[in-house]
């Protein structure tokens, strides 16, 4: 069912998800990002809003059916330089060094002054155009990793469009919290063998088993949404871009402590790649916030989880049983 709020978008059938519908939505003069929505659009809206280099089908199929069936009208999408979203072309950028980059941002060093393509506050800024572009007043938010940094910045830049909020391993990069361990931190530096989809498809698999939870990775599950991925839109050059914004924003720890939105923050005690003390962070820093840490869970979305963090996310969204009622477009 389209979105009823504005009908100038045309909604399609998503390819590669029979209860989605899919729209190039246009939210500023030069971006334009692939939208997915599922469900009944008069229940409340839940923006979901993924990490590094991942596509919106990196939410997985079954985890936002259990959304839409626990009563959300759920929206995912591609960020730019991603998936079937605008691509950003800049070739006058000098090339980053991006270990020392990760160093400066570990012990608070300033990386402002290196030019990139766009920041964490640009991501923010078309997330924040999509939800007013689809005609809403507010929705729910929940951020998966670089998808939670975004998060924040939204809610605290525009708190008038975000009626609550929900961060899972996410982080706000304050100065020295713990850093990846080793086999994680590899797996932002170590590059595939080569573009061929063979070589992109082995190198998700091999991504996924070093950051994901142990015991719990579907590797057929694995192998078929890189080719998806690869078959979508390759492009490694955005998820490139992407760490340069999330290195050269800094710590977003002030714009955490600005968020006034009710919040849970949850986080894998297993986390390798944002070890659990980014979410306790968050979570101290988040005024009023509430952690809560999910026990053997590591950087990924397993399906022995998907029931237990709905379940969290519904009695957070919507156990006050208010939410605002959405302007007509």
């Amino acid at each position: 069912m389209p979105n009823p709020l504005n009908p100038n978008i045309k909604w399609y059938p998503s390819p590669t998800t029979p209860f989605m519908q899919q729209a190039l939505v246009q939210v500023s003069e030069d971006i334009e990002l692939c939208v997915e929505v599922g469900g009944n659009p008069k229940n409340p809206p839940l923006l979901l809003i993924m990490g590094l280099g991942s596509q919106l089908i990196f939410w997985p199929d079954n985890f936002v059916q259990r959304l839409i069936d626990s009563g959300f009208y759920v929206i995912r999408f591609d960020n730019r330089d991603i998936g079937l979203s605008s691509k950003i072309e800049r070739h006058d950028l000098a090339p980053v060094n991006t270990l020392s980059a990760m160093l400066k941002l570990q012990v608070g060093l300033d990386n402002s002054k290196v030019e990139v393509a766009y920041r964490l506050s640009d991501l923010a800024a078309d997330t924040a155009n999509l939800i007013t572009s689809l005609g809403l007043a507010k929705t729910h938010v929940l951020g998966a990793s670089m998808g939670g940094m975004i998060a924040q910045i939204l809610a605290a830049d525009y708190p008038h469009l975000v009626d609550h909020l929900a961060l899972i391993f996410s982080t706000n990069n304050r100065p020295f919290l713990a850093p990846p361990r080793p086999r994680q931190l590899y797996t932002l530096l170590k590059r595939p063998h080569s573009y061929a989809k063979d070589d992109i498809i082995e190198y998700g698999k091999w991504f996924i088993n070093a950051i994901g939870t142990e015991g719990h990775i579907d590797e057929t599950a694995v192998a078929n949404i890189a080719r998806l991925r690869y078959e979508r839109c390759f492009y490694p050059k955005g998820s490139l871009q992407q760490l340069n914004a999330i290195l050269m924003s800094g710590s977003i720890q002030s714009y955490s402590r600005r968020i006034q939105v009710p919040t849970l923050v949850m986080h894998g005690t297993e986390d390798g790649l944002l070890p659990i003390t980014h979410g306790k962070t968050l979570a101290y820093d988040i005024p009023n916030a509430t952690f809560m840490p999910i026990k053997g869970m590591a950087h990924d979305l397993p399906t022995y989880f998907h029931a237990f963090i709905v379940q969290q996310l519904k009695k957070h969204l919507l156990s006050d049983g208010h939410f605002a009622k959405q302007a007509a477009y």
